[in-house]
């Protein structure tokens, strides 16, 4: 992996909550171009841009119904065209969301392919013929809750669709769809984008029989990833990919990737095999599962999220490093405080996703300790996994009390309510009505108030990625666990040549002690970042941790 991918910080931009120029209450492209310089002096150098494609948005642009056109909710090519050339200008590379396990049901290849079963774009699906009382082939069910399968009467088939039905999951066995595909990578590789985050790649390689699954999390259906995650043919598919497109560009790949372990993540990214840079992973956000996945009233305990991590760092050789993205809540809410010490937590959470080995995400509004939303009736939520889940659970006998409470805690729209720019209307983001309602802290939580405080969770991330982009520890050194079986602190150090970094943090809200290992007691270690005011001078055998601290030591 070059330099320039090595030193990367990626910020996510969410644009239909980020900021909206035309007061529509959408955020659009002209908003990401007006906070380009925002975004370069956070210290982030590449922008993730969840999809801009044309969409029906049942799934908030993740249904592409167009590649090669731009949603007219926020913009056009040549608004899109403008925020590359201006993005580059100013040294940022930009990545934009490639969706092709699926795509929407409004597209043209899915119209046609729907047609009969014998034209040009047939094969570009996943079809199979009914059992024979008529059912659906098998009993996999969706991402988003009941069948995987649906009929379509033209053809007597269905389709599979592993996440909504309006998002027919595409046949990577058909070589002509392959090449479509790549055609569209290499449309937009050629305007200068600088790479692809890749929406569920470990499910482009599904089995050739669809049989029945078990039924796990108290579900009617099988589990979506039996038969479709890490597939007999996936590593060939991006291997050809690597070959057609990808090698014949610099730039960066960044596979989302599934129910993937890490040696098999591993496969992904070793650069011999010539597949992807980097996979995002999904192991650590399991730590709060229960018996109904992620919306289980379950807290996360630090070993389990301290052990995840340690065992990604050490089997993977580079990991893609985050905590919230826009499918997860908020990281302060779930992981930190987001009441007495928001800040504080959101600073430690920071400081040790940040300074492991690999490539830092930011979510937008991680950088001023944005937190899930407080809303009061299920109609708030916009998300279609929500509303579904919701249904579940009250099907499965959870009352509804109960039931929102558990979405209020796991919803994706936490994260996708609008970014907080100031304590005006709407929060800054538009004078319009916004497609979803803002937070009711943003009088508190915003940025305008954030530059303003030198001691906010933004200028703290502002020294933190200068520190990690200023340090080769931070960025080649070896990773290992301090104390792996502490209850309240999680502390590791990174190892390059002999100097260390030694990054500890608390997960408790009390004042505890921590006992420094025998053998990092070096009168050359002093503190090169806190998330306090006060710096202690050296490294001592004992530590008095106050609530939520993190502090890195050096000795370079």
């Amino acid at each position: 992996m070059n330099d320039w991918k090595k030193k990367g910080v990626v910020y996510e931009v969410y644009p239909q909550s980020f900021k909206d120029t035309n007061d529509d209450g959408i955020g659009d492209i002209n908003g990401v171009i007006e906070k380009l310089d925002y975004i370069k002096n956070l210290g982030a150098n590449i922008i993730w841009l969840t999809p801009i494609f044309k969409s029906p948005l049942v799934d908030n642009g993740y249904d592409i119904a167009d590649y090669e056109a731009i949603n007219p909710v926020y913009g056009t090519m040549a608004d899109f065209d403008r925020l590359l050339q201006l993005s580059h200008e100013k040294g940022l590379k930009l990545v934009m969301d490639l969706v092709v396990n699926h795509n929407s049901d409004q597209s043209k290849w899915f119209q046609e392919s729907k047609k009969d079963r014998d034209n040009k774009y047939s094969d570009y699906y996943i079809w199979q013929d009914p059992k024979d009382d008529g059912s659906a082939p098998s009993n996999l069910g969706s991402v988003f809750g009941g069948s995987a399968w649906e009929y379509v009467p033209e053809r007597k088939q269905y389709y599979l669709h592993l996440f909504a039905k309006e998002q027919p999951d595409l046949n990577w066995r058909s070589k002509n769809m392959r090449q479509s595909i790549y055609k569209v990578m290499k449309f937009w590789l050629d305007k200068g984008v600088d790479g692809f985050r890749m929406d569920s790649i470990s499910f482009i390689s599904k089995q050739a029989e669809f049989k029945d699954v078990p039924l796990e999390d108290n579900k009617s259906y099988g589990s979506y990833y039996y038969g479709s995650s890490n597939g007999p043919k996936l590593h060939d598919y991006l291997q050809e990919m690597n070959r057609e497109v990808m090698s014949k560009y610099d730039v960066i790949t960044i596979g989302e990737t599934p129910h993937t372990t890490a040696s098999q993540a591993e496969k992904y990214i070793d650069p011999d095999r010539h597949e992807l840079d980097m996979v995002f992973q999904f192991e650590h956000m399991h730590v709060d599962y229960g018996e109904y996945g992620r919306y289980s009233d379950v807290n996360f305990k630090l070993s389990d999220l301290r052990d995840s991590f340690a065992r990604w760092q050490k089997d993977l050789s580079w990991n893609s490093n985050y905590l919230s993205n826009h499918d997860q809540p908020r990281m302060v809410s779930r992981f930190g405080n987001d009441t007495k010490y928001r800040k504080e937590s959101a600073k430690m959470l920071a400081m040790i996703t940040v300074l492991q080995k690999g490539t830092p995400f930011i979510l937008q509004g991680d950088e001023i300790g944005m937190t899930n939303v407080s809303f009061d009736n299920i109609n708030q939520f916009k998300d279609l996994e929500s509303h579904n889940t919701y249904k579940f659970l009250m099907n499965k006998g959870v009352s509804s009390a109960k039931a929102f409470e558990m979405i209020q805690r796991k919803s994706r729209d936490n994260s996708r309510t609008p970014m907080q720019w100031n304590d005006k209307k709407n929060a800054g983001f538009s004078e319009g009505t916004p497609w979803i309602e803002v937070n009711e802290n943003y009088s508190k939580v915003n940025v305008e108030d954030a530059l303003a405080d030198k001691k906010s969770i933004y200028h703290f991330y502002q020294k933190l990625l200068k520190l990690r982009n200023d340090s080769k520890i931070a960025i080649d050194g070896q990773f290992d666990l301090i104390a792996p079986n502490d209850s309240d602190v999680f502390a590791y150090t990174r190892t390059l040549n002999g100097k260390k970094l030694i990054v500890i943090g608390s997960f408790t809200d009390k004042k505890i002690k921590f006992d420094i290992p025998q053998g990092l007691l070096d009168n050359s270690y002093h503190e090169v970042l806190s998330n306090y005011d006060d710096l202690i001078e050296e490294l001592s055998s004992t530590i008095y941790l106050r609530p939520y601290e993190g502090i890195v030591f050096s000795n370079d």
